[in-house]
């Protein structure tokens, strides 16, 4: 019988056949040339770079969330250990007035990652100080306008159905948060700003003084002076403003000479049409960021509200510590799209999207398994209320589900903001968590007696599953060319003329 050797082209064509066909029946033995080696190891290589390029951005953007997301969590730790009601009343004004405030302005500056990510990727560089600028005007005014939030905190609980007790001390805390309310006017854009350009860096240093200040403020406020819930309030002030300080110190002081060129008058022409996206954008992150809250509220309403909010408060505060990775996903991919469709690069777009899916994905099953391995022992971070104890561990399930949906969501979401498709989102998000997720919800909660764990069980695999695998719909059968299209008209429209230097590379 005779033998027969097939060998790969010479020249390495990867667009040759791997080898020969060959019939069993000719009892030729086949060696396969090493292109299918040479292509794992090119789609290894790519895999790297690209994570090279997403980590830039994402491993500071989680240091600095995680930073941010802790000064709140040392605020709720101080305030829990001075009682189960000064617990639950920093949970309401820093989960639900807050966080009702904080959802729709971080929103409305997300907008800037889809034009200063594009602009930067185009090589517009001086348009991306121009949309700062903008942002914090669009910003600043839509603070004065949330302000009764605050003012009016006590009789709006009170409405939502929260005990008195819980309402009236939510209301003190409230208003002496309104610093707070407009540092994010600023420090938001200025984020968003240094992400574009890949200066991610100086926002986790700038983060990790604020939290060294958070630190120290907050035993000084409520342990030496006993300034009680109202001092932590105060150290969650001063902290949040170190960073927005931090943040424009650099930006002004030489940091970004190429994107920032001083104050403009510019920034005042285009303020209609870049309040329509920031609103889009709002709406979108918003209609995603109240669910959760409104969880919350509804929690509030049922028999031992107390330790069912304390409880469940918890749980959210672990989640949303946790999810400052996911939200640095959000943040990483949102550029690295907008980079790589603002340059024309459909496809590199596609596979920083398959890459950064994945890798949140793998960071989300590892922390959901740490939930299910600790459910009994991480609530003692917050109480020491053997009541709170019990309701947390008995959630512990439904916190790693939301956990492992959440390393998803988000970063469908980034590519969203990347692509500019903040309308469409805005439309799901509110079909998927408000017709879908709340109804199933109260069903669960109300109906079938399941209280708090149906609730958040119907909201978690009403809203949030489903909202997930739609956007997974969306991206995959999205057209990244057309895409690519799209982002140069609207870098385009947005910047008109290009007036920078483009064989000067941005560091």
């Amino acid at each position: 019988m005779g033998i027969t050797i097939i060998k790969s082209d010479e020249d390495g064509n990867l667009n040759e056949p791997l080898v020969q066909e060959s019939s069993p029946k000719d009892g030729a033995i086949v060696i396969p040339n090493q292109n299918d080696n040479q292509k794992n190891k090119e789609l290894s290589t790519r895999v790297w770079i690209e994570s090279k390029k997403l980590w830039v951005i994402v491993g500071p953007a989680i240091f600095s969330r995680v930073a941010s997301y802790t000064m709140n969590v040392i605020t709720q730790a101080f305030a829990g250990h001075l009682g189960d009601v000064e617990l639950a009343a920093i949970s309401i004004a820093n989960t639900v007035i807050v966080g009702f405030n904080f959802g729709l302005l971080l929103g409305m500056a997300s907008a800037l990652e889809t034009l200063c990510g594009q602009a930067f990727g185009a090589k517009r560089y001086h348009m991306l100080g121009i949309y700062m600028q903008r942002s914090w005007i669009v910003l600043f005014l839509c603070c004065f306008l949330l302000l009764p939030f605050y003012v009016f905190a006590t009789p709006i609980l009170k409405l939502l159905g929260q005990p008195d007790e819980v309402a009236e001390v939510s209301g003190v805390v409230a208003v002496w948060l309104i610093p707070l309310h407009f540092s994010f006017a600023f420090q938001f854009p200025l984020q968003r700003f240094l992400q574009s350009q890949l200066k991610a860096s100086v926002i986790a240093w700038v983060a990790f003084l604020g939290l060294l200040i958070n630190v120290l403020t907050s035993w000084l406020f409520v342990y030496v002076w006993d300034y009680g819930v109202v001092g932590a309030a105060v150290a969650l002030d001063i902290s949040w403003w170190v960073l927005v300080f931090g943040l424009y110190g650099y930006t002004v002081c030489g940091g970004c000479p190429l994107t920032w060129t001083g104050f403009s008058m510019e920034a005042f022409s285009g303020l209609w049409e870049f309040l329509k996206l920031s609103a889009a954008s709002g709406v979108m992150l918003c209609l995603e960021n109240w669910y959760y809250r409104i969880l919350i509220l509804m929690t509030g309403h049922l028999k031992n509200a107390t330790i069912a909010v304390d409880a469940l408060s918890i749980c959210m505060t672990l989640n949303g510590w946790e999810l400052m990775i996911p939200l640095a996903f959000f943040a990483g991919t949102g550029v690295r799209v907008a980079n790589e469709l603002g340059a024309g690069n459909g496809k590199a777009a596609k596979f920083a999207t398959i890459v950064s899916v994945g890798q949140s994905t793998v960071i989300g099953f590892i922390f959901c398994v740490l939930i299910v391995a600790l459910h009994n022992k991480f609530a003692f971070i917050f109480s020491s209320s053997s009541d709170v104890l019990q309701a947390v561990d008995n959630m512990a399930v439904l916190l790693a589900i939301t956990i492992l949906l959440n390393s998803v969501q988000p970063v469908l979401s980034g590519v969203a903001v990347g692509s500019g498709w903040q309308a469409s989102v805005a439309f799901i998000n509110l079909g998927c968590y408000y017709i879908i997720g709340l109804p199933l919800g109260f069903l669960m909660g109300w109906v079938f007696n399941l209280g708090v764990m149906g609730i958040w069980g119907g909201m978690i695999f009403g809203g949030t599953a489903i909202q997930t695998v739609i956007l997974a719909i969306i991206t995959t059968r999205c057209d990244w060319e057309n895409e690519a299209e799209n982002a140069s008209a609207r870098v385009k429209k947005w910047s008109g003329p290009n007036k920078d230097d483009l064989s000067e590379p941005l560091h």
